[in-house]
């Protein structure tokens, strides 16, 4: 029998965190191995009960979930953290993925999605690039703190850099602006099988599972060269 998914709740809402423990332990294949209403009691219990995907409220009174979450991935990262907010927000969002989160939503979600989503996170999948990938320019942001991070490190480092070739970051760049195989193909003046081809080989020396999970990758190691600066702001 396969082990059970060991969550961890972190929440200053009793009724909240009682919700979610009867959605979560009705189902077999989940057990909720802790609960915590405040910041350093979350912490405490995270590295004690060693939970395997932990959901955390952002607004904790005191130490906020934003930093528990940091605290926590810090000094465990193979806990995928759910960063869970009364509204979603684009700084909220931005800080989400600062500090590590797996995934970011409202608390009005639905308990089947929420469900999917300790599931998915727990295969490791990161599903906050669907989120960021929705807002471009919240995408824009991020390119450019995690650029600025790449031009910081040696070069050393940096010749580490570049298991793609030139094209395929160029792809990458285009993904990342939300574009399809089809105006990938027109602004780049290739087929729409070259472009499969090169997404291809992009999820295969990356050794990911889908094209948004390729543009985070390239986004931490800093590949990814936007052109927006001085551009207008985009539109959600």
């Amino acid at each position: 029998m396969a082990a059970r998914l060991r969550v961890l709740i972190i929440d200053d809402h009793p009724l909240f965190r009682q919700g979610i423990r009867w959605s979560l332990e009705e189902l077999g294949d989940m057990e909720v191995v802790g609960e915590a209403e405040n910041g350093q009691e979350a912490i405490k219990l995270a590295e004690r009960l060693l939970p395997d995907v932990v959901l955390v409220d952002i607004n904790l009174p005191g130490l906020n979930g934003l930093e528990v979450a940091r605290v926590i991935k810090r000094r465990d990262p193979r806990i995928a953290m759910i960063v869970l907010s009364v509204y979603e927000d684009d700084e909220q969002l931005f800080q989400a993925i600062k500090v590590g989160a797996a995934a970011y939503s409202s608390k009005d979600v639905h308990p089947n999605a929420l469900i999917n989503m300790i599931r998915d996170v727990s295969r490791g999948r990161y599903l906050i690039n669907e989120s960021v990938l929705a807002k471009p320019h919240v995408a824009t942001r991020v390119l450019h703190q995690f650029r600025e991070l790449a031009s910081s490190e040696d070069e050393q480092t940096s010749a580490l850099f570049a298991p793609l070739t030139s094209r395929e970051i160029e792809i990458l760049d285009c993904i990342a602006r939300g574009l399809s195989n089809k105006e990938i193909a027109n602004e780049l003046s290739i087929s729409g099988q070259t472009v499969k081809n090169h997404i291809t080989s992009i999820l295969s020396k990356l050794q990911v599972n889908d094209r948004t999970m390729a543009v985070i990758y390239a986004i931490k190691k800093g590949w990814i060269k936007m052109g927006y600066e001085g551009a207008s702001p985009v539109a959600n």
